[in-house]
């Protein structure tokens, strides 16, 4: 999926579970399908992208209904995920998340007050792929942790530098004041 991307004249990122393997390294669990944040302005470049596949968008969000993303849509708030696949009967391969955006800063669409500058959302891989920053991808696994939550932050919490914890914890207390990542984000302080 990285080459099919890799065409893209827009800029994207792995996320999810994938996004939290590229930061450390390694390979942590099997995966059903690739997660790829698009900003929001960008998303009438992905059926040029994506020619000729099968484009659903989930509509209500979080509710599981998909129905096909009709040519020349512009998808309005609070739609933000676009199943792909390759046909009508392959598996659904790709969830591309829609972000938000104002000028040259990343909005998340959880809160409005959670930002960062576009080019700190991501990272690129020793392989050139770019993917979400970590601190990023655990604030959207922080919303109703799952078990392969927990293991992806237990993976990337020893690689974070103060300045991405501090992110993370700031952000997370926007939305989950009493989380219980915050006490493990906290600054290591060193005697």
């Amino acid at each position: 999926m990285a080459a099919v991307f890799a065409r893209a004249d827009f800029p994207w990122w792995i996320a999810g579970g994938y996004a939290i393997e590229l930061a450390v390294g390694r390979e942590l669990r099997p995966h059903s399908y690739l997660d790829v944040l698009v900003l929001r302005r960008d998303q009438m470049l992905v059926p040029d992208l994506l020619a000729g596949w099968d484009l659903y968008v989930a509509d209500p969000p979080g509710q599981g209904e998909l129905r096909p993303w009709r040519p020349g849509e512009v998808l309005q708030s609070p739609l933000h995920d676009i199943w792909c696949r390759r046909t009508p009967v392959a598996p659904w391969s790709i969830q591309i998340m829609l972000d938000e955006a104002e000028g040259t800063q990343w909005v998340s669409r959880r809160h409005s007050a959670i930002r960062l500058p576009i080019g700190r959302l991501g990272r690129t891989s020793e392989t050139g792929i770019p993917y979400l920053a970590p601190e990023v991808q655990l604030f959207y696994k922080a919303k109703a942790t799952r078990e392969k939550d927990e293991a992806d932050f237990e993976a990337v919490l020893p690689l974070l530098d103060a300045p991405a914890r501090a992110w993370l914890a700031g952000a997370i207390k926007v939305i989950a004041a009493s989380h219980p990542w915050l006490r493990r984000l906290q600054p290591v302080i060193r005697t």
